[in-house]
């Protein structure tokens, strides 16, 4: 099933939010501008009038959704939207590399305290990303 094309946003029409808060948007009177009346956003068409974007001040990174008919999907689809995928695949080849060397350690004293520094180089890293992905 192929992904439908997006359509051009009509500032007349009520749409739903895409922040999945279950509210509607709103067109805000002589604007280009929605406004959410469940998360109390307010986002704006781009200049083709095709690309929504969310106006806020606390998110370090542009959002941005196409309306398709049906749904908003995410416009800007790339590294910013996988960061969860990348962290564990940095914390794998880390794994893949260092547990190796860490259990042909000559001492096994040595060998136990660098197997601990191993996996908490590791997983500490993809935790954090984690959490801050959960946001």
């Amino acid at each position: 099933m192929q992904p439908q094309k997006s359509q051009k946003i009509d500032l007349t029409q009520d749409y739903p939010c895409p922040c999945r808060r279950r509210g509607r948007l709103s067109p805000i009177a002589l604007t280009e501008a929605f406004g959410c009346n469940r998360c109390q956003q307010i986002f704006v068409v781009d200049e083709t009038g095709q690309v929504l974007e969310q106006l806020s001040g606390s998110y370090p990174y542009k959002r941005a959704w196409r309306w398709n008919g049906h749904q908003w999907n995410p416009a800007h689809a790339g590294l910013g939207e996988s960061y969860l995928p990348v962290a564990l695949g940095i914390t794998l080849i880390m794994l893949i590399i260092w547990l190796p060397l860490a259990l042909n350690a000559k001492s096994s004293s040595s060998g136990i305290v660098l197997i601990v520094g191993v996996l908490l180089l590791a997983v500490l890293p993809a935790l954090m990303v984690l959490l801050a992905y959960r946001r």
